[in-house]
């Protein structure tokens, strides 16, 4: 670790460039948007910092205390009117980075402890974002397949459904990510290359089939790194961008909305993935096998998220666990009455 030449003290502003722009994207495989949400958290802190008379050229790790953080937090929530889940991103975030410098030296490592100390606000728990059975159906159903712009689209949406993928992993999928014998399955890769295998069922691999044949009709011959969703540029196929999946869903919600007036005003393909997991959340499906095909890396993510029931699974719960019974009640006697609030 870097430290000031006069003091020998670890250099705040070199340690944190490191943090942003060598260990997060090289070690922790980062994403781009995940380095620029600590950027943005440190920055937040700094511009505390100053906004208590601190100039940005004496920041050092002395100004990362408890009682700067703590006051930090009340400035968040006072001052900047800041939502519960936003003060906890970048209270988490801080943390993450104390964490790195202490590994880095070890000195630092009461300043992560009493981080850790520094309570965070209390998120309200809200239900799970989802479609219903018949919002599902019709959005899925929304491209007809009358053209083959259109049934590539369809093919999207049923996929995206299946196995739950983000739609990062849908663009990267390659015709190599498939393997449509039995046990079919399909190969993500999600967040830091990691990768998980995800089934598929037996009504997605027969959509699988046909769409292989009009798409990659010599798909066994086929390099295995050619995209599997995929637009031509100068008579190549190139894989189709963000963007260009988001529009896809977005005019299926357009489509389906008149025959499905229930279906949210505003959509996005996230939702899709947040449906299939509480499809199987409500069908019984054990958290930890949605965790893996969510790819989640903690559980707890999965529990902060799926481990609550719906208002409708609680209300079934609590009749099937009540005993339903025609025994008339006979009124208590005085006998009764006495037996029941004794000592003896």
């Amino acid at each position: 670790m870097r430290r000031d030449p006069a003091t020998r003290a670890p250099d705040f502003w070199a340690t944190a460039r490191d943090f942003l722009h060598s260990y997060l994207p090289a070690v922790r495989k980062a994403s781009p948007n995940t380095v620029e949400a600590y950027r943005i958290s440190l920055e937040c802190y700094i511009g505390y910092l100053t906004s208590q008379g601190i100039a940005r050229d004496r920041i050092g790790f002395d100004h990362f205390n408890r009682a700067h953080l703590r006051t930090w937090v009340a400035w968040m929530n006072t001052d900047k009117g800041y939502a519960p889940r936003t003060v906890t991103l970048r209270l988490t975030s801080i943390r993450a980075f104390l964490a790195y410098a202490g590994a880095e030296d070890i000195t630092l490592m009461a300043l992560r402890q009493s981080a850790t100390t520094v309570k965070l606000p209390t998120v309200p728990r809200t239900p799970i974002e989802h479609l219903d059975q018949d919002q599902t159906r019709a959005l899925l159903a929304a491209h007809t397949g009358r053209t083959a712009k259109s049934r590539r689209n369809r093919m999207i949406l049923i996929l995206l459904y299946d196995t739950a993928a983000r739609v990062g992993e849908l663009t990267s999928l390659t015709v190599g990510s498939l393997q449509l014998v039995e046990p079919a399955h399909i190969t993500l890769t999600g967040k830091r290359d990691k990768t998980r295998v995800v089934p598929l069922t037996k009504g997605t691999v027969e959509h699988l089939r046909v769409y292989l044949n009009e798409f990659h009709p010599d798909h066994t011959h086929q390099p295995a790194d050619r995209p599997l969703f995929y637009s031509l540029r100068q008579g190549q196929p190139q894989r189709l961008s963000t963007d260009t999946i988001a529009s896809v869903f977005t005019a299926a919600a357009d489509i389906a909305r008149p025959s499905c007036p229930t279906l949210p005003d505003s959509v996005h393909c996230h939702l899709l993935r947040k449906t299939k997991a509480m499809d199987l959340h409500q069908q019984g499906v054990p958290l930890p096998i949605i965790m893996r095909l969510l790819g989640h890396e903690n559980m707890t993510t999965t529990n902060a998220f799926y481990a609550f029931a719906t208002i409708d699974m609680m209300r079934a719960a609590i009749n099937a666990a009540t005993p339903v019974t025609n025994t008339p009640v006979n009124p208590l006697t005085e006998d009764t009455i006495q037996a029941l609030h004794t000592l003896r």
